[in-house]
């Protein structure tokens, strides 16, 4: 039976496992570009397909929970911390529990070390839910977080458009001397003109007890994943919009059900193959419960 439910909003630890899938979509923008090549959208080469990486994604996460837990005037809710941020040292963070425990971080061993994972663990939230290696310079451990995304991957073949565009200025005044017919300046931009995209999620049980990740916390990862994108607005990426997210959970820690079962139950379907997708209603999207494995509960949040 399909629900459609708001996640738990006690603050005991996680004590069941989760998959999900987040279906989300881009029009007219590049939702995550590759350095390596030129900035142009991600694609798989055999497939055409375009990819967004897990990282862009729990980027976009720890973007929002900065949001939605600072008073904008640099004071963070406590326990909502962010580990991995913009011109973020890492090892002034792992300093910073070696200076709140009142530790010696030049004499640490396994006790001061786990001592320092656990106090990481309590104030970062980013460390509590994806994990992350401590071990560079000062060691405050490492953490195998409970939350984990996979890449995600479009559901049609994308072709990346290359637009050029002009800028009316110059940097310098020597660019300005060397340039004929006034101060424009070309450039090149990519784009996807539509693209549905899927990535699937895992929630442990077993690691969120080790990390504290709690059933609050929980609750804000889904509302960052229904919200995210709406916080995240650029000249590349002017409409990303969450068009699904399919939460099954499971009625005990070790599951009731292979998470590939489940995920093979939501069906996207083409509506037209005359022509090629351009909007979210071009699709179909459907979730088959019928014989849902005993155990597990379907929540649809979007």
């Amino acid at each position: 039976m399909t629900t459609t439910a708001s996640a738990p909003t006690a603050t005991a630890a996680v004590d069941r496992r989760y998959d999900f899938v987040l279906l989300f979509d881009v029009i007219n923008g590049n939702p995550n570009g590759d350095p390596d090549a030129g900035n142009s959208p991600r694609v798989d080469p055999e497939t055409a397909r375009g990819l967004v990486s897990d990282v862009c994604l729990k980027r976009k996460i720890r973007n929002y929970i900065s949001l939605v837990k600072s008073d904008g005037n640099g004071t963070v809710e406590k326990g909502y911390d962010i580990y991995v941020k913009e011109r973020s040292i890492l090892n002034q963070q792992h300093q910073r529990a070696y200076d709140a425990l009142a530790l010696d971080s030049k004499k640490s061993d396994a006790t001061t070390e786990m001592k320092a994972r656990e106090w990481m663990c309590q104030t970062f939230f980013d460390v509590r839910m994806f994990g992350a290696v401590m071990t560079t310079g000062v060691n405050a451990g490492q953490v195998r977080g409970p939350v984990q995304i996979t890449f995600a991957r479009s559901v049609d073949p994308i072709m990346p458009l290359e637009q050029a565009i002009t800028r009316m200025a110059v940097t310098t005044e020597r660019e300005s001397e060397q340039q004929s017919g006034g101060n424009r300046t070309m450039g090149r931009k990519e784009i996807v003109p539509y693209a549905l995209y899927v990535a699937h999620g895992f929630v442990s049980p077993q690691l969120a007890a080790q990390t504290g990740f709690s059933t609050d916390d929980l609750s804000l990862l889904w509302k960052a994943l229904e919200q995210m994108f709406e916080f995240d607005r650029s000249a590349a990426r002017g409409e990303m919009t969450t068009r699904g997210l399919k939460v099954f959970e499971h009625a005990s820690a070790l599951g009731n059900a292979p998470a590939h079962r489940l995920f093979e139950r939501v069906n996207i379907t083409r509506n037209d193959f005359s022509q090629p997708p351009r909007e979210f209603t071009d699709y179909t999207v459907a979730v088959n419960t019928d014989g849902l494995p005993q155990g597990i509960t379907l929540h649809d949040f979007v």
